[in-house]
C-alpha cells in the first residue's frame, strides 16, 4: 500500500512542481534568472524530503558546513535509485544531474529533470556522450552545481564499482571545485527489497571537502577518478 501511494504522490508532485515553476516564471520574469532556479529548488528538496520522510528514511548528514553558497561538482558513489532524492533534499543548491538517457522515455520523470538542468548521456554513443559532457560544462559554467555518478549504475550494496574516467572532464575543462559525497545505506530501501517495496532505512551522508582542480598537477588530474574514489571509500569504510 506504501508502494501505490508513493507512485502518486510522486506523479502529483511532478505537476505541482510545473503549477509553481509557471506562477516563479510569472512572479519573477523581471527579476534575475537565479532567484527563480533557487526558488525551484527549493520545491524540489522539499518534495524530495517529504518522499524520504514518508518511506521512513533517516539521513543523517555530516560535512554541510564544508559547503560555500558557490556551486559544485558533486561525486557520489550510487547504492540505490534513492541516492537523487537523498541529495535534492539534504544539499540545499540549484543543481542537475547526470542522468542515463533511458529516463527520457518516462515523460513526467524527463520533464521533471529538465527544469533542473539535468544533462542526459546515452554511453552508448561516444558522440552523444560528449555532447552531454559539453551541456554539463556549460551548465557549471552558468553557476549550477552539477552532480554526477561516476559508477554509471548503482552498486546495490555497501561496496563501489568502478569509476569511470569520463565525467570527470566536467570538473577539469570547466574549473569547478569536486566535492565527493559518501551515501550509504540507500540500497536497504528498495534494492534490498528485491524491487518490490519501499521500506524505512537509515542512510548516512558524509559531505567531504572541496577539491579545487585549478591547482591540480596534470599528473593529478590524470589520476582524478582514483583520488576521488578514495576519498570516497575511506569515508564509506568509516561506518
Amino acid at each position: 500500500m506504501r508502494t501505490v501511494f508513493l507512485y502518486l504522490y510522486f506523479t502529483f508532485y511532478v505537476f505541482y512542481t510545473f503549477y509553481l515553476e509557471l506562477r516563479i516564471k510569472s512572479v519573477y520574469k523581471n527579476f534575475p534568472r537565479k532567484e527563480a532556479d533557487e526558488r525551484i529548488s527549493k520545491i524540489v528538496s522539499r518534495w524530495a524530503k517529504n518522499i524520504l520522510d514518508r518511506i521512513g528514511v533517516k539521513v543523517d548528514v555530516i560535512g554541510n558546513e564544508k559547503l560555500t553558497e558557490r556551486n559544485y561538482l558533486f561525486v557520489s558513489n550510487h547504492q540505490g535509485n534513492f541516492d537523487p532524492f537523498i541529495i535534492l533534499a539534504y544539499i540545499h543548491k540549484p543543481m542537475g544531474f547526470i542522468a542515463k538517457n533511458e529516463l527520457l522515455k518516462i515523460p513526467i520523470i524527463r520533464e521533471g529533470m529538465k527544469k533542473i538542468h539535468c544533462v542526459f548521456m546515452n554511453r552508448k554513443n561516444i558522440r552523444e556522450s560528449a555532447k552531454a559532457i559539453d551541456e554539463g560544462i556549460d551548465n557549471l559554467k552558468k553557476g549550477y552545481s552539477m552532480v554526477i555518478f561516476p559508477e554509471g549504475t548503482i552498486s546495490k550494496c555497501h561496496e563501489m564499482l568502478e569509476f569511470k574516467r569520463g565525467s570527470f572532464k566536467l570538473a577539469i575543462r570547466s574549473g569547478i571545485p569536486i566535492v565527493p559525497v559518501v551515501i550509504d545505506g540507500s540500497h536497504k530501501i528498495f534494492e534490498d527489497n528485491r524491487g518490490k517495496k519501499f521500506v524505512p532505512a537509515r542512510v548516512r551522508m558524509i559531505i567531504d571537502k572541496p577539491i579545487d582542480v585549478k591547482f591540480l598537477s596534470a599528473n593529478q588530474k590524470r589520476n582524478l577518478p582514483l583520488m576521488v574514489k578514495s576519498i570516497i571509500g575511506e569515508n564509506l569504510d568509516r561506518g
